[in-house]
């Protein structure tokens, strides 16, 4: 192993979108044992530290691979095209129409029936960019059309978290 070995080369999956969340669940405890520090104590401190280190490293590794936004957002930024939702908030006009639609629908509900459908219409959003994230970076390799979905599906993320703010407030 090495530090600097991308997260795919440290789990040992190929660098795609598509992967197998068991088979990077069973690499994650494997590589945990492997690096667990209890297994360098006769060694010293410094083993331990590096052994630390090396934890630190899968488990950062781990939290990217198996979520698809952090996976594709590193693919991305892996290939030259870094999502930069900071400075680059640009989304295309339909995409941009949907979401004042979205907004209004939750500003205007005024029940649980209302947010659920609302809910119901965020997730199929959602789960459309997920599956077009796959044949944009599996299939196409277009990394700067994936890195607008990625930002796209972040603003979506953050709407679905505003969904269960209000019902929350709700008490539901």
């Amino acid at each position: 192993m090495n530090l600097n070995d991308t997260d795919f080369e440290l789990f040992a999956v190929p660098a795609r979108f598509a992967q197998d969340r068991a088979a990077l669940d069973a690499r994650w405890k494997e590589l945990q044992r492997e690096v667990h520090p209890d297994r360098f104590a006769a060694q010293g401190a410094a083993a331990q530290r590096v052994a630390m280190q090396w934890s630190v490293r899968i488990n950062e590794a781990y939290q990217r691979l198996k979520d698809p936004i952090k996976r594709a957002s590193y693919l991305c930024a892996l290939n030259g095209s870094p999502i930069d939702a900071e400075k680059n908030t640009a989304m295309p006009p339909d995409f941009l129409h949907q979401q004042m639609e979205w907004r209004e629908e939750l500003d205007d509900a005024r029940d649980a029936a209302a947010l659920d459908k609302l809910r119901a219409e965020v997730e199929v959003g959602r789960a459309r960019a997920l599956s077009s994230l796959d044949w944009l970076i599996d299939e196409k390799g277009d990394y700067p059309g994936a890195a607008r979905k990625v930002r796209a599906l972040m603003f979506i993320e953050r709407f679905a978290q505003d969904i269960e703010a209000k019902s929350e407030q709700w008490g539901q």
